[in-house]
Formats: C-alpha cells, structure tokens, sequence
C-alpha cells in the first residue's frame, strides 16, 4: 500500500555533543487522489490511515522520551565530570608536571597508603597489614585525640571489631558494657534492651574515651612489622596522568617528602582537606553537640545509653569510664552562644538543666560551674565519591550521618570488613585502572549497612526534635509510645540502632509503622475532620522526613544492591 504524504517519520540524529529528535515529513510520491470520492466511501480510508498512523505517534512520543533522558544523561555526566576536574584542580592534587622525575624511595616498597590513623585508619591499616600488605599510614598528630564523639561503640560495630581481630581494643581503657538505651519524654520513661540473646555473653555495645580506644589501636598496628606509621601532615595527592600514584606531605620535622604507593586510602575525618578531589561533598551541619563530663554520677539505668526528648532538641548521657559520664546536649543551628562570655553555661542552666531526670541535676550543674564545656558540629554527608584510579575514600572523610544513634564507628568498621574481602585475593595492586573499576563494587556493597544506618541516624533526629507543627508533635509522641510497646515494636528499631540487624526494607517498615500508629491514636475514639487533616499531614510530614534521606543514599544500591553492576565484579587478573 502506498503511504500518504503527509505521515511524519520520527528520527534520531545524534552528534558528539548532543542527541536530538527530529521529525521529517518522507519524499513526496506521485499519488494521483480522486476528488470525486463519497463521503461514505472515504469514511473507511480515513479510518484506515489513523490505524497506520498510530504505531509512529506512539514511535515517535517514545523516541523523543528516550532522547530527552539521554540528553539529560550526558549532560549530567557532563556535569559531573566538570565538577570533578574543577575539584582535582583546586591545589589539593599535585599533577604529572609538578611531579616531574624527582621520586622519594623510603626502601619500604609500600602497597597502601592510608591518610590519618583515627578508628577507620587505625583499623584499616591493622587489617591490611595483617592479610600481608606493606601499609604506610600517615597520621598528622600521634598524641592521644581528645574528642566528645566517637565514644560509643554499637555492638553491631562490636561484631565487627570482633571479626577484625581488635576486640582486644576496648580492652584495659576502662571501657563500659552498654546493654541499650532509657527514653525520657515528659516525665515519662522507657527502657530497649538491645536484642543479644542470640549471641555470645561478651557481645555488647562499648563506651569509652575516644582517645584511649584510638592509641589501644594505633598500637596494635604498629606493632606489625609491615605497617610504617608516620607522624606528617599530607598536604596533597599526587597525580599522573589520572592516577594517584600518592601523596605529598610534611614530616614532624618540617621536611616535604613523596611517598609512593599503587593504592591511596584516604581516612582523614570529617574535616578532611583532600576529600573534595575524590568526592562530591554535600555537608550539612544541622546542629552542634555541646559537651561535658559528669563526674562519679549514677545513671538512672546503669550500662544504658540516655536520650531525653527535650526541648528543642535530643539530649544524651552514656558513662565513658566507670567515675565518669557523658553529656552531649544538642543546639539545633550552627550558631551557638558563647562559651567565654558565660551565655553557654547561663543557656545550659536555665533552658536544660529543667528537663533532665531529678537523679542528674545537680551532677549536671556542677560540669557546668567546672567550665570544661566542649563543642562539636554535627556533620551529615552522604557518600557520592569519584572513583578514581590510585585512590579511595573511607570514614568520616567519606561519609558522614548525625552522631545521635552513635552508629558511626559501626559503618567505618562494616566498610573495612568490605574493603579487606575485597583486596585479600589480589597480590598485585600495580594496575590501577583495572583496580579502580574492580573496587566500584566496594561502593555498592557497603550501602545496605551503611544506608540503613544513616538513614536511621538523620530520620530519628528530625523525630526527636521539638516542633510546633500539630502533626511533628504527634510523631514524636507516636514514636515514644511505639518503642514502649515493647516486643517487635521495640526489638525492630532497636536492632537496627545497633547495627545488630541494618535492612533497609525493616527501617522503612517500623518507620511507617509508627506513623500509622500515631494517625491511629489520633482517629481514635471517634475521629473528626481534623483529626483526619492531622493525620495526613503526619503522613505526608514521615514522607517528607525519610525519603529525601533515602535519595540522598541511592535508592537502588540501599533496596537492590545485586542490580548493580558492580556488585559482581571480578578481581583484575593480572
């Protein structure tokens, strides 16, 4: 048959730069259409070109679809790379022509690098070294931290230290058992029990100070006699050619020195200065910890971490040593009052102080008239790295989520147990392009663990804090009397808290579950108009609190990591 000339045919060109949809009417025929047709004879033929115009509408709607996804794929690829050539060219990366031929051999024959010995470097390089790798870590200050976070070890991160062969770590420091947490709400209170019946007696979350448990780990590492660890500051990466071949840095002494290696672990914290060249970071500072130690306090649940659901915000207590306690008071915002002029010590007196449990009162009062008053910004990053040949992020540096949950240590620790599985096979790191493309599957295998837990961490935050919206007061009070119910209601969110059982599919589950609760309690008895506007907008407001959180993540690696095609990715087999 032949085709009318006035069909369009849908067209895709396509250039290096761009894609396009195009739509070009087909060379005219010679078709010779009589004019003398009957109304009812050509009812048929019109119907006729309909059908056969229908499959190229569809073909052509469906083709400019595709093309307009591809267009913005590019683009966004595009995008992307800009940012990370803006980012590699910011003076943290030393390029090939900096390099030029000079090259410091220390006689080491290094494999890994590894920037800065906190608990992710500490424990990275140990690990490393004991699988047989020569690690050359370098730390910018070897004295003992002095920190007000990182001092509460989950027993899932427990696990983990246990299959890394440092649980010795938590020993002779004075560390705590913590056996779950005790709520406060208005007078109120309920104690979780973390879930650790199935498991041996010696499992438990840990409590301890920072610094104590960092050294115990810088030690054991040291102590191997493939592992080199240097006091130095690491002022940039060094670049050939697109790969990092390693690192410059500054010796205790002052000298500038290169080392070399086929693999660079950057672990430098949640300040790191080198993080921007291998990955996008998006840091949020919700809010600070103010800090103080309580000192020869009873807590009201002893071995339980405390949180207060005060106003405006969570405040935490958990001992630290077996005289001592932790508190951590959050001030949501970056702008804090001052410490020196007494308008911190007048804030913690006169708006916190009323809301703590009688028994922590006056112990509390007397850290404040101490004046040992400590701050600490609360990051939150989610992990968007570039992968790049020679090089890796880890930690802090990587990624980040709000310190309420403690669960940073657990991640770092689930990290190092990917990371380890990952590199034990290969006996040869030279070739790095292969390397790189091998270890995107690092990326994909964390997120489940990792995703799971700072997905908790950011949720449960906006939960616990104050608000005067009818419908965020309503959740947090759902979510205070959901944990008290005990059973699943409590055991669920509270394995997931520990890192004892990190599914993504069961935080969504108990997340939702106690939004429903709380649109349940509010249509109850008789539910009224209101009540039902309240409840949606509860709804609505759970909604809008997790799920940018899980975009943030990456909604297929957290919920469908084995769609990735990374997730099966083979060592290189040179």
């Amino acid at each position: 048959m032949t085709q009318p000339n006035h069909m369009l045919h849908a067209r895709i060109y396509t250039t290096p730069s761009h894609h396009r949809l195009r739509l070009e009417r087909p060379p005219q025929r010679n078709v010779v259409v009589s004019t003398h047709c009957s109304i009812s004879s050509s009812a048929p033929h019109s119907h006729r070109r309909l059908k056969m115009l229908h499959p190229y509408i569809l073909g052509a709607f469906f083709a400019s679809v595709l093309g307009f996804f591809l267009l913005y794929a590019l683009r966004d690829k595009e995008r992307k790379d800009n940012r990370h050539r803006h980012h590699r060219a910011d003076g943290l990366v030393t390029s090939s022509s900096e390099i030029g031929q000079c090259r410091q051999d220390d006689g080491f024959g290094t494999d890994i690098i590894i920037v800065g010995a906190g608990v992710a470097g500490s424990a990275l390089a140990h690990t490393l070294g004991k699988d047989g790798k020569r690690v050359h870590i370098i730390e910018r200050d070897l004295t003992e931290p002095d920190r007000i976070v990182g001092e509460l070890l989950q027993p899932g991160g427990y696990l983990k230290l246990i299959e890394l062969g440092l649980e010795d770590c938590v020993e002779e420091i004075d560390a705590q058992r913590v056996l779950g947490y005790a709520l406060f709400k208005d007078g109120k209170n309920t104690r979780l029990s973390y879930p650790l019946e199935k498991f041996h007696s010696d499992v438990a979350g840990r409590s301890f100070h920072n610094g104590r448990f960092i050294q115990r780990m810088r030690e054991k590492a040291a102590s191997l006699s493939n592992v080199h660890m240097e006091q130095g500051t690491v002022t940039s990466l060094l670049e050939e050619n697109g790969t990092i071949k390693g690192v410059q840095y500054k010796t205790k002494a002052g000298q500038e020195l290169r080392a070399y290696a086929p693999l660079t672990i950057v672990c430098d914290g949640c300040f790191s200065n080198l993080r921007r060249s291998l990955c996008n970071p998006k840091v949020d500072v919700p809010s600070c910890f103010v800090g103080l130690v309580l000192e020869n306090c009873q807590l009201p649940f002893a071995n339980h971490g405390h949180v207060i659901l005060a106003d405006p915000s969570p405040i935490l207590f958990y001992p630290i040593s077996s005289t001592e306690v932790r508190c951590l008071v959050d001030v949501p915002g970056q702008k804090l009052p001052s410490i020196a002029n007494g308008e911190m010590a007048n804030y913690l007196k006169t708006r916190v102080a009323s809301q703590l449990p009688p028994q922590l009162y006056d112990a509390f009062i007397s850290a404040i008239d101490q004046g040992k008053i400590r701050t600490m910004p609360n990051r939150s990053m989610p992990a968007d790295p570039y992968p790049t040949p020679g090089a890796l992020l880890m930690g802090d540096a990587f990624n980040m989520r709000h310190p309420l949950t403690g669960g940073g240590m657990t991640v770092a620790l689930s990290d190092i147990v990917v990371l380890r599985d990952l590199l034990k096979p290969l006996s040869n790191l030279n070739d790095a392009v292969s390397l790189s493309k091998y270890l995107e599957s690092f990326y994909t295998l964390r997120k489940p663990v990792a995703s799971t837990i700072n997905t908790l961490a950011g949720a449960l935050y906006k939960v616990f804090c104050a608000s005067p919206d009818r419908a965020r007061k309503e959740m947090r009070e759902a979510c205070f009397d959901y944990l008290s119910l005990g059973g699943v209601c409590s055991a669920g969110p509270v394995a997931l808290l520990s890192g004892l059982n990190p599914r993504p599919l069961s935080l969504v589950v108990h997340f939702f579950a106690v939004a429903i609760y709380g649109v349940g309690r509010l249509l109850l008895p008789f539910p009224t108009l209101r009540r039902m506007w309240i409840g949606a907008r509860l709804i609505s407001g759970a909604s809008s609190i997790i799920f940018p959180i899980i975009k943030a993540e990456g909604v297929r690696q957290m919920f469908f990591p084995v769609t990735v095609p990374a997730y099966y990715s083979a060592p290189p087999t040179k």
